[in-house]
């Protein structure tokens, strides 16, 4: 068993990884693993396999939609809100009679939503109170470097000679968005945020308040994900290392994925959320590790799409369906005022199967006025073009082109992912062309720090019907392509661009770029 120190071969050369990764096979036997686990599971529409819970799944439609609570300020200056997380071990009862311990900001799952203002500078100081390292990310924060959560920049085990704590100050220069926060610790990101570390960072500003938007009870957010079970009621994963502190990776049969059986949302499986005849804001989040939806509501209205990953779009944008990968968000618009008390409309998922293909219920229990509206003009938002452009780059995210024991990894450009090398240098200010494409399996691609507008996809000269609007995640079936426009602004530094399907981000498929 090789260390992350230990040589690798690269097309018969040698190579040196980072340390950290263990290049065991993953559990598996010996030779290239390219194939185990590695097709699409047509069933559930998303790369990877399915892994099946242990104890039985509770029927669906009975549990009530939990809300994750609004976090409070422990202080405040004239300029800056200051927030204090702890993240921790605690055991909560996710399936009916089942208790499953989770690790949650705060101890709950998905953690506290924090709520900034734009122009407002937010100062979070997350303890760590777990065995293990842990880095937070805001995603699709406009961060400098420091507090952007690098997968290295850890912040120590509980117990540790180090203190088990770290300040995070977010700017908060950036438009009104439906942000979210989540663990980003090298080569363990997959097993942690699969624990609970996940929850919702939202923007307000004063644009979007002043266009009469749901709001209050109104305004819900939805993190949609997949879990597994074990016989304990624990979360069911594949670790190589169960206890998450040596040997990185999944067991051969996962590489490309994991895909839960059990649909959770805000923590809760296949919950009902009560709902008056009004209209209601949704921000969906796909916070899965592996799993991609095809969300559409059957019985019910079209969604109403007003934002993006980045914040609100120039116009509404009406969708049948709606196709949301991991760690996109869709800012939609649901109006239930065509409805009748009693009406059942039930979400659900066209790329999944059986119990995956239901995700949550809205019931109509009762009538109420609604002065909300959703105006033909949303917001001002520029549109990049190819004048924009200083410097084009391709980048090729597939499995292999690196080997460590045995075990093909998830590459950039066929390199795994080393904390010194830098794959791009643009400079501060700068928009460039990045093109992107996809082997193997389905791949989003997230960049840090710098948002985006996809300007092509698959050959076509248009975003597509799902990406639209600034962006910081775009996905990609297996042989896709897109094409995006990215502007560089904030902060000079060191950061990170990766396929947000987790194991194969954990399993290398990432690359540094520095502004300059």
């Amino acid at each position: 068993m090789l260390s992350r120190r230990g040589l690798l071969t690269l097309g018969g050369a040698a190579l040196v990884l980072p340390a950290g990764l263990s290049a065991c096979s993953g559990g598996g036997g010996g030779g290239s693993l390219i194939g185990s686990g590695g097709a699409n599971n047509s069933e559930e529409g998303s790369g990877g396999a399915l892994l099946n819970s242990e104890v039985p799944l509770p029927d669906p439609f009975t549990v009530v939609l939990p809300v994750p609570p609004v976090l409070q300020p422990v202080r405040k200056d004239a300029d800056t809100d200051y927030y204090e997380i702890t993240q921790k071990a605690a055991k909560v009862e996710i399936l009916p009679g089942l208790w499953t311990e989770i690790w949650g900001y705060e101890g709950i799952f998905p953690g506290p939503t924090v709520v900034s203002r734009r122009g407002r500078r937010t100062v979070v100081t997350h303890r760590n109170d777990l065995p293990v390292p842990v880095s937070v990310h805001l995603h699709g924060g406009r961060t400098a470097p420091e507090h952007d959560g690098y997968p290295t920049d850890v912040i120590p085990a509980r117990g540790g000679a180090a203190d088990g704590s770290r300040e995070y100050v977010y700017a908060m220069e950036q438009r009104a968005a439906t942000l979210w926060y989540h663990d980003h610790r090298m080569d363990f990101t997959g097993p942690q945020v699969y624990r609970g570390l996940a929850g919702f960072h939202l923007v307000h500003d004063d644009a979007e308040e002043a266009l009469g938007l749901p709001g209050g009870e109104r305004d819900v957010p939805l993190m949609i994900l997949d879990r597994s079970f074990a016989a304990d009621g624990s979360f069911r994963y594949p670790s190589v290392d169960p206890t998450l502190m040596k040997t990185p990776g999944v067991t051969a049969e996962y590489m490309s994925g994991v895909l839960g059986d059990c649909i959770l949302v805000n923590g809760a499986p296949w919950p009902v959320l009560d709902v008056s005849t009004a209209r209601y804001r949704f921000r969906l989040l796909n916070a899965s590790n592996a799993r991609r939806y095809r969300l559409r509501l059957d019985g019910g209205p079209p969604f109403v799409q007003i934002g993006s990953d980045q914040g609100l779009l120039s116009a509404p944008i009406e969708h049948e369906a709606i196709e949301i990968a991991q760690a996109e968000r869709f800012d939609v618009i649901v109006d239930f005022s065509g409805h009748r008390v009693g009406d059942e409309i039930t979400l659900v998922n066209d790329h999944g199967s059986g119990g995956t293909a239901q995700v949550m219920r809205f019931r109509v229990t009762r009538q109420e006025t609604d002065d909300s509206v959703v105006p033909d003009r949303l917001a001002d938002v520029e549109t990049l073009s190819d004048g924009d452009v200083m410097f084009e780059r391709e980048f090729t995210f597939a499995r292999g082109g690196a080997q460590a024991h045995g075990m093909t990894l998830w590459t950039v450009n066929g390199k795994p992912f080393d904390p010194q090398s830098i794959v791009a240098r643009p400079k501060l200010g700068a928009t460039e062309r990045w093109i992107i494409r996809s082997q193997n399996v389905e791949h989003p691609i997230h960049v840090h720090l710098a948002p985006f507008q996809v300007v092509g996809k698959d050959g076509n000269d248009d975003p597509g019907p799902f990406n639209h609007g600034w962006k910081d995640t775009v996905n990609l079936d297996s042989g896709g392509r897109a094409e995006i426009l990215i502007r560089f602004d904030g902060f000079r530094g060191k950061y990170v661009f990766h396929c947000h399907n987790l194991e194969h981000e954990d399993m290398m498929m990432m690359a540094n770029f520095e502004v300059v």
